[in-house]
């Protein structure tokens, strides 16, 4: 880039983002530290591991921030290729947690391929739809291959399985397609063909029908499949206004399932109260505000669809999980972008933010 065109990036962004990865390192700790000292006697076991993420996400934001975004156009194909190994990889060699296999062990960080796939989705799409803009009005041409390319991604996650991840990478998929100017009268087509789909999925697997139901009704089986969500409610109506104070959560003393991964949010509630978690939304909006911002004031289509892409898929992703939490949506296993733990989502989510913070550094 020349010296004329240079511009600062995003500061509001680039705040708001700091701001939640710094909340998250304090949820974390705190939603975690009464687990990590009965499963491995120190308190901090999770905190340290989160920290490796932030620093080794905050290194990638600040180097791609520098990196021209227009390179990744042209490794679109690479990145879905890339991403696609990742996910058969994880299938047959990935270490299983709880019945799923999402993660491959690296030692210093567990890598989750389904976090680069939604990057790398996000890059497909962008570059697809920027190089032939008149054609994603039409069915084969514009909406085929990324709908393609984002059912083969769906594919490898169920079978891992993740369903929230799946379906939350399908849902950023749809906003990119809208936002590349597909009809919507295919998208209804396509959502016509994917509901009776996801019924199907639901109707396949037990566990995903008691979600349904649990969510319909917690407290016909409040001891069971409606607990998560009867204690999530609880904690966040615990917290008050001003909450019960950092640190002296009741609910993280093994009632709350998940306290520092998919729930962390009923815990920030819990600890801070409506003012703590009202902060927390303010800071989302403030990053949703900003990314679709740059959208519309990119100079180019590929970094306006870039820019819609990742900040959907953040707020998406947030959305899903406060409305989980809030017992708004059925549980998804979603995690909070920034604030649960998960080093693997802290690096890719902070790789998309400074992606985000180049673009906005080249509007003129």
């Amino acid at each position: 880039m020349s010296r004329e065109t240079y511009r600062m990036p995003d500061l509001v962004l680039f705040a708001a983002a700091l701001l939640l990865v710094s909340l998250g390192l304090v949820m974390v700790f705190s939603a975690s530290s009464v687990m990590a000292m009965s499963e491995t006697g120190d308190q901090f076991h999770y905190l340290r591991r989160q920290l490796i993420g932030v620093i080794v996400g905050t290194i990638a934001m600040l180097v791609i921030m520098q990196i021209d975004y227009h390179v990744y156009q042209r490794v679109a194909i690479l990145g879905v290729v890339i991403a696609y190994i990742l996910l058969a990889t994880v299938l047959i060699l990935g270490t299983e947690i709880s019945g799923s296999r999402r993660w491959i062990n690296l030692k210093v960080i567990n890598l989750q391929p389904s976090e680069i796939a939604k990057l790398a989705l996000v890059n497909f799409i962008a570059a697809y739809a920027a190089s032939r803009p008149q054609s994603m009005k039409g069915f084969w041409k514009g909406v085929i291959p990324p709908v393609a390319v984002t059912a083969g991604f769906f594919g490898l996650i169920i079978l891992e399985p993740d369903f929230g991840t799946a379906v939350s990478m399908a849902g950023t998929a749809v906003i990119m397609l809208f936002a590349c100017g597909t009809r919507l009268l295919h998208l209804l087509m396509l959502a016509g063909m994917a509901i009776p789909l996801f019924g199907v999925m639901i109707w396949l697997e037990p566990y995903r029908m008691e979600r349904i139901l649990s969510f319909l009704d917690p407290w016909a089986d409040p001891m069971n499949t409606g607990w998560n969500i009867i204690q999530s409610l609880l904690a966040i109506g615990s917290g008050g206004l001003f909450g019960l104070g950092l640190g002296s959560s009741r609910q993280k003393f093994f009632y709350l399932p998940e306290q520092h991964t998919d729930f962390i949010f009923a815990i920030l509630g819990e600890e801070l109260g409506f003012l703590g978690a009202a902060v927390t939304l303010l800071l989302f909006f403030l990053l949703a505000w900003r990314g679709f911002r740059i959208a519309l004031r990119a100079n180019d289509l590929f970094g306006c669809f870039m820019a819609v892409g990742i900040t959907s898929m953040i707020i998406l992703q947030a959305v899903l999980n406060i409305g989980v939490v809030s017992g708004l949506l059925p549980v998804t296993g979603v995690t909070l972008p920034f604030i649960s733990f998960g080093s693997s989502s802290m690096v890719i989510t902070l790789a998309g933010i400074g992606i985000l913070l180049n673009i906005s550094k080249q509007i003129h």
